[in-house]
């Protein structure tokens, strides 16, 4: 073990999405603010935030029908759909203040416009749909949005879904034309490049092995560097701990009494990918159906388009699988490990009430690929077999915890903060909307961790995102600037065309 001892001020665990966004956040409202990085592997953005293993939605709750539910009354709930809405517009704002001030350039690299559309079949599942869109329709946030149970109109907006449909199964949609298409891993690997330029220290190939908080309120980390075998000590005033799945191994060992009590289950994902491009061709707009009964809502099936390396592919999915490693890099290891005799308990109560998942994760993992080409077929009915090869996608831990309203053992899908009394330390768990919300979940993050800060932060952080404090859906004007400025920041006003060949669209994974 090595005697040298590194004091700073901020240490980031994780080279993702989420500990970019925090980075650049603390860089922009402190810039003389130390701030170092671990990552294990050999570059950033590598595990939840690459962009082969997550959807790429820009979600805002525009097309996933999870995000809004109907209530015992009849009545259509959709303040999921409100909230999850405004904090995607939380982070176009950022986005827009880092392209406008030349922190980033080139924004079609990370996001482009593209059409979200809901779609489901049979009137039962209509009927819902065309509740949801009259509550959304009314709210300045869904401007734009239009439904259709016409099938000359679902044939312009999704042609590849509508042609050759034989069955007589009634189908409706909605469709609104603000949607995005978001390459996170590119976003992700954009950032880095900022926050070294800012003077971050990045180490890849680093490993944070323990961690502990010494008397003064510092954080003490041992961590290896795996290149190399050798063993350091970082110390620092605050600590986030952002490394995806495996963060709740490092919560664990922090030992703050708010780590108690939470559990993780992991959920893989799998897509199918079309390597035909006259295929890729006849789609261009993220549709999402409704998830099957039992599944997670990780797992509600879409057919996207999607734009990487500035090539225009199609994605259906996700399968879900199930595997005890917490992240595609992990240990087979890891969900044993992560049961400790103070979560036992809740992790046990969080099996026997979710036994219709385990179920479901089962079929899905013996599953064959043509069995998967029929649920494909479900959207798609021309897909042919020798056009979509499968691919594996991200891992997510979902949070299992005691919660007064579910009780023991009770399964979490959204994505929340651990965070110490004193704020010195924070860990980022959980799966959606995730990424599309980074920027939200890091300002929640700076108010328990940095409050006595963020007092003088404010006035900056408004500046950033003009936003910041206030209800969008409940100030028209400012939402009306805000969809403006991002639009026109962004480069959002029109689809652009993407080059594509056959050999660029199957990653090598």
């Amino acid at each position: 073990m090595s005697n040298r001892e590194t004091d700073t001020d901020v240490i980031l665990i994780g080279a993702g999405i989420m500990s970019a966004t925090l980075g650049i956040l603390l860089k922009e409202l402190s810039p003389d603010m130390k701030i170092n990085v671990f990552e294990k592997l050999s570059s950033p953005g590598e595990e939840s935030s690459n962009e082969w293993n997550n959807a790429g939605t820009g979600h805002a709750a525009l097309c996933e029908l999870n995000y809004t539910k109907e209530k015992p009354d009849g009545t259509m709930d959709i303040s999921k759909a409100i909230d999850v809405n405004e904090q995607f517009q939380v982070s176009a704002q950022f986005w827009s203040h880092l392209v406008k001030t030349g922190l980033l350039k080139n924004p079609e690299e990370f996001i482009r416009p593209l059409p979200h559309i809901s779609m489901v079949q049979g009137e039962d599942n209509i009927r819902f749909l065309k509740k949801r869109f009259d509550a959304m329709a009314e709210n300045p946030l869904f401007t734009g949005m239009e439904f259709s149970d016409d099938p000359e109109v679902l044939k312009e907006w999704m042609p590849l879904i509508m042609a050759n449909r034989q069955d007589n199964e009634p189908i409706a949609a909605t469709k609104i034309d603000t949607g995005t298409d978001v390459n996170f891993g590119a976003l992700t690997r954009m950032l880095f490049d900022r926050l070294v330029k800012e003077d971050v220290n990045v180490h890849y190939h680093h490993m944070v092995q323990d961690l502990k908080q010494m008397k003064d309120g510092r954080w003490l980390l041992k961590i290896k560097n795996l290149e190399t075998g050798k063993l350091d000590v970082h110390t620092a005033k605050f600590v986030f701990i952002g490394g995806g799945g495996a963060s709740i191994h490092l919560l664990q060992k922090s030992g703050i009494p708010e780590s108690k009590h939470i559990g993780g289950f992991p959920v893989s994902g799998l897509f199918m990918v079309c390597n035909n491009p006259e295929v890729i061709e006849q789609h261009n707009a993220k549709v999402y159906g409704k998830a099957k009964v039992g599944a997670p809502p990780m797992s509600v099936p879409h057919l996207d388009t999607r734009f990487i390396d500035d090539k225009k592919s199609l994605l259906f999915g996700p399968f879900a699988g199930f595997t005890p490693k917490f992240l595609k890099t992990g240990s087979y290891m890891d969900l044993v490990a992560s049961v400790k005799p103070n979560n036992v308990l809740t992790m046990l109560s969080g099996g026997a009430k979710n036994l219709s998942l385990t179920q479901y994760l089962i079929q899905q993992v013996i599953q064959s690929k043509e069995q998967r080409m029929e649920e494909l077929r479900e959207f798609v009915p021309n897909a042919k077999s020798e056009d979509w090869d499968l691919v594996v996608a991200g891992q997510r831990v979902q949070v299992i915890k005691d919660t007064d309203a579910g009780g023991k053992g009770t399964l979490q899908f959204g994505t929340e903060l651990v965070t110490s009394a004193d704020g010195s330390i924070s860990a980022l768990l959980g799966a959606s909307p995730g990424a599309s919300t980074a920027v939200h979940v890091m300002l929640k993050l700076l108010a328990n961790c940095f409050p006595q800060e963020l007092e003088n932060w404010e006035s900056q952080i408004k500046e950033m995102i003009p936003s910041y404090g206030k209800s969008l859906m409940d100030n028209e004007e400012l939402l009306k600037h805000v969809h403006q400025y991002t639009a026109e920041v962004l480069d959002l006003n029109e689809v652009k065309p993407a080059d594509h060949s056959p050999e660029d669209l199957t990653p090598q994974i």
